[in-house]
């Protein structure tokens, strides 16, 4: 905050020179980067003020372009405002609310007067409240509902104003319940149903009884709205979601396959139906065929966190499991001669992490190392450099320092994934390294191989089998041997697509004797990994 302030200071000094000599384009860009700093400073304002009375209005100062500073938009709102054109300013300050909705862009007293929610027609506050609410999430964060408060004051006064718009009334439910105010999101939404019933209109009451935790009455709201319109099969992804989360798991596989004998592959109810399914047995292959219908269909209607949501904190699904430390097998053979370049390292540093969404994003994201030559990647593999000087690398340091090397090895081998993958999996260069580097030795650099292999699976169809084969044998032989690394070569083999049930049993055999009866070092690492987690992740401060 200091550092903002003084940064909008700055700005301010600069514009009011540049007012002073007459040069209001300098003075303006200087004031859009003010704003941008110190969105409610008065200083700031007063400086608006007095540009406005020079350049006739000051509009043509900051002109809306395809790729407009923000500063720039907000300030282009406050003169609407001021010329007596709120309702014309207002969607400009939505949408920067939309791109950083922490930011305190709307805490100034032309949006909470009352006068603007007594102008507004109700009409075009509603669609723009329902801009507002696509844009900062269901629930907003806590963090940020403060600045997105004067919005929902905005509202407050156009209720006021006209008490009869079903619409206005809606959607200002809607932005209530983003917003932690439950009991009002009700309140406005049932006044909006009796208003106007209709399938929009259920659907915000239900979504309100849901914030409310009046899960019976948010039911019965989505059942009526799925009356209203039997096609619209978003509905019933809904109602899926709502039973499951509250017990009634059969209910809602019923639902989904309702949805589903409609539309085979309408992508909400595809997603709600492989995790409801996942959840419902555990079978890995529900998640294996969500991450192939998200592959076969690019363009579903909106972003889907499911397959995510299944394999958060899940070894290997989600993250680099931690393990005791571990020296290079003294029998594995010498695989690259030299050091890496530091155009490699550089790569490696910016991609690197001990988190990801699941598998196939973590092979998107090791797209970052296309570049990087299999010379370089072998080199990152037997020799990791150390951590890199940013957030990540000094969380690993102070949390788990043994974590990095892991890392590193980790997504280098993800790295040879892309190398020449024009290639047929059996006859693949790729696969040939990575299977030898997960046959050449027991240590932590077969865990890395192994995960590539494994990712490999998951998207290349063609080479399940065959990796289900390997991650077998390695597992067998990891396992009866009790190899330290037996632990995480089970939740690898767990992870990996198309694995018999005798092996994939055989694999949870493992674990549980790990976890229950081993030696300590497993239990007392992943603990120190969840805080790690929590960490990487910011669900903690500390």
């Amino acid at each position: 905050m200091d550092d903002s302030r003084r940064s909008a200071d700055r700005d301010l000094e600069q514009a009011r020179a540049a007012l002073e000599r007459g040069e209001m384009h300098h003075a303006a860009d200087h004031l859009a980067g003010a704003i941008a700093h110190a969105p409610t400073l008065p200083e700031t304002h007063e400086l608006l003020s007095r540009l406005a009375a020079r350049a006739d209005g000051g509009l043509e100062l900051f002109p809306l372009e395809q790729h407009a500073f923000v500063g720039t938009v907000v300030a282009r709102a406050h003169l609407l405002a001021a010329a007596g054109r709120p309702e014309d300013g207002l969607p400009l300050l939505v949408a920067a609310s939309g791109h950083t909705p922490g930011v305190d862009w709307a805490g100034v007293p032309w949006v909470i007067a009352p006068e603007l929610g007594v102008r507004m027609e109700p009409g075009l506050l509603a669609q723009i409240v329902m801009q507002l609410c696509t844009a900062i999430g269901d629930p907003a964060p806590e963090a940020g509902r403060d600045a997105l408060r004067p919005y929902l004051t905005l509202v407050r006064h156009a209720v006021d104003a006209h008490p009869e718009q079903a619409m206005l009334l809606g959607a200002g439910s809607a932005l209530a319940r983003r917003l932690g105010e439950a009991k009002l999101a009700v309140e406005w939404a049932v006044r909006g149903a009796r208003l106007r019933p209709s399938k929009l209109s259920e659907i915000w009451l239900g979504y309100a009884y849901r914030s409310a935790d009046r899960i019976p009455e948010c039911l019965a709201a989505l059942r009526r709205a799925v009356m209203y319109d039997p096609e619209d099969l978003s509905v019933y992804a809904d109602i899926a979601g709502t039973l499951a989360d509250h017990g009634r798991l059969d209910d809602a596989l019923a639902w989904a396959d309702r949805a589903l004998a409609k539309d085979p592959e309408f992508d909400c109810a595809v997603h709600t139906a492989h995790r409801l399914r996942y959840r419902a047995d555990g079978d890995l292959a529900h998640l294996v065929q969500l991450a192939d219908f998200q592959r076969d269909h690019p363009d579903a209607t909106h972003e889907h966190t499911d397959l995510a949501d299944c394999c958060a904190d899940q070894p290997w699904l989600s993250r680099v499991p931690t393990a005791p430390t571990m020296t290079t097998d003294p029998a594995r053979e010498p695989f690259v001669a030299g050091r890496p370049s530091e155009l490699a390292v550089q790569r490696l540093h910016r991609i690197a992490h001990p988190l990801w969404p699941h598998p196939p994003a973590a092979y998107d994201a090791a797209l970052g190392l296309v570049l990087v030559e299999p010379e370089d990647l072998l080199a990152l593999i037997a020799g990791p450099p150390p951590a890199p000087d940013n957030e990540v690398g000094r969380a690993l340091a102070t949390h788990d320092p043994e974590l990095w090397a892991r890392c590193a090895q980790v997504w280098a081998c993800l790295g040879l994934l892309h190398h020449r993958t024009d290639e047929p999996w059996a006859r693949s260069a790729r696969r040939r390294m990575l299977v030898e580097l997960a046959v050449g030795g027991t240590d932590q650099i077969t865990e890395a191989a192994l995960f590539a292999l494994v990712t490999s699976a998951w998207v290349e169809p063609d080479a399940r089998a065959d990796v289900a084969a390997l991650v077998t044998r390695r597992l067998d032989e990891i396992a009866g041997a009790q190899h330290p690394i037996a632990w995480s070569v089970a939740h690898l083999a767990l992870a990996t697509p198309d694995l018999g049930p005798d092996v994939r049993e055989r694999a949870s055999a493992v674990v549980r004797a790990e976890e229950d009866f081993a030696v300590p070092l497993v239990p007392r690492q992943r603990r120190l990994g969840v805080r790690l987690r929590r960490w990487l992740s910011g669900r903690t401060t500390r």
